[in-house]
This record gives structure tokens, C-alpha cells and sequence, in this order.
């Protein structure tokens, strides 16, 4: 029986996003190059902030982006695949930086064990969600808990996904989420009606992400990054 691959998990505490987009990037480069030789997986929270996605997302701000500026919200244009989304505290953040060739995995299954991954973990909290091959993403009926965005630079994958925990769903109602005028947000906490810690969802979602891309993860703190020169 074939050993199964080593992947590097690293927690991370909250991260402004363009820090860590310039993390990804970086560590994405070193896979490319051959500098790593280890799929990654940063796991983190984001202050708050707009990401537009390939297919833009400016025309689906319902507010002015002198609105968002006055309450320090930035709006980011990224290259991975979608449409606007909002990313912000009590948000887990998992952005898996793999490679898909070495994997044997095409985006599409990529993408359906990202899905997988946060179904697995709401329904942990009781939480029955499923993911939508035609809208991208974990729903629980017509109410989205969970965003998924990717790109792929020469096989190598990065960004990832978003479960909202206990998020502030109020920014959701300054855009059409994914493009979407009809769509509703929701979270774990909102639906269960009650507080609920990120320590433990990060947990959970560590350990279906592992069991869907049958990955062992070897947990590393930051410093890990330095000692491959991607500081």
C-alpha cells in the first residue's frame, strides 16, 4: 500500500488578506520552482475585506466603494475563479496550496473535496449542508454557508474556501454575493442560534480536509515558510 502524502498545516492568526495573497502567491512560486516539495495548507481569518474574482464583481456592490472606504473595508481584485465575495472575522479561511498533477486530481474533484470537507464539518454541529455542482459553494437549502474560489498556476492550486462560523453576515448585504441578486448567507452560528468557538471548526475542518484529499498533515508554525526561503 502506497504511503499516504505528507501536507504542511499551518495555522495562522488573523491576516490581512493582501499579506496573505502575498503569501499564497509566494509559496505557490516555490512549488512551481521546486523549492518546496510539500503541498501546504494555511488555515486563518481575514479582517474585513471584498475580493473580486476573475469574473469581477464591482457591478454587484449594492454600496460605494467610498462607503466601504469609509469603514476601512478594502476591495481586492484576485485571479482566482468567481464572482465578489466578502471575507471577515469569525470567517475560517482555508487556502490548500496542492499540487493537482502529482495528486491525480482534476479541479472540478478539487473543488467537490473542499465541498465535502465543509459539509462534513457542519454536520459535526448537527448542520445538514450540500454541496451544488451548478452553484459552487455548501448550502443549507437556498442559504449559503460556505464559498469556494480557486486558481491554478501550472498545476499548482491556491485560495480555497471560506465556512462561515460566526461571521457578521450584515457586509453580505452590501453586495450580490457570487454575482447572485437572490441569494442568502447564512452560518453555523445563526443556525444553530447560539455561539459557537472557531477553535473547534478549525479542528474538525483540519481533520475532514485531511480524510477527503487523503492527505496526512504535519502541522508547522509560521517559521517553516523562512527555512524555504519564502519568508
Amino acid at each position: 500500500m502506497s504511503e499516504t502524502p505528507c501536507c504542511i498545516y499551518i495555522d495562522l492568526p488573523s491576516t490581512d488578506y493582501e499579506t496573505a495573497l502575498a503569501l499564497q502567491r509566494r509559496i505557490t512560486a516555490a512549488r512551481v520552482e521546486k523549492r518546496l516539495n510539500h503541498d501546504l495548507v494555511l488555515a486563518l481569518e481575514h479582517p474585513p475585506v471584498f475580493t473580486l474574482g476573475r469574473h469581477g464583481g464591482r457591478e454587484n456592490l449594492v454600496v460605494s466603494e467610498s462607503f466601504l472606504a469609509q469603514r476601512g473595508i478594502p476591495v481586492v481584485p484576485i485571479e482566482r475563479g468567481g464572482n465578489i465575495t466578502y471575507h471577515g472575522p469569525g470567517q475560517l479561511v482555508v487556502y490548500p496550496i496542492l499540487d493537482l498533477k502529482a495528486a491525480r486530481m482534476g479541479v472540478r474533484d478539487f473543488v467537490g473535496c473542499l465541498e465535502e470537507a465543509m459539509v462534513r464539518t457542519a454536520a459535526d454541529w448537527g448542520v445538514e449542508a450540500a454541496g451544488d455542482p451548478k452553484n459552487r459553494g455548501v448550502w443549507i437549502g437556498e442559504r449559503k454557508l460556505g464559498s469556494i474560489g480557486v486558481s491554478v498556476t501550472r498545476g499548482i492550486c491556491f485560495h480555497g474556501l471560506a465556512l462561515n462560523v460566526s461571521t457578521d453576515l450584515t457586509p453580505f448585504e452590501w453586495i450580490h454575493p457570487c454575482g447572485f441578486q437572490n441569494i442568502r448567507v447564512t452560518s453555523l452560528e445563526k443556525e444553530l442560534g447560539g455561539a459557537i468557538p472557531m477553535a473547534p471548526v478549525r479542528t474538525a475542518l483540519k481533520h475532514h480536509l485531511a480524510a477527503v484529499l487523503r492527505r496526512s498533515f504535519t502541522d508547522a508554525n509560521p517559521a517553516f515558510l523562512a527555512e524555504w526561503r519564502i519568508p
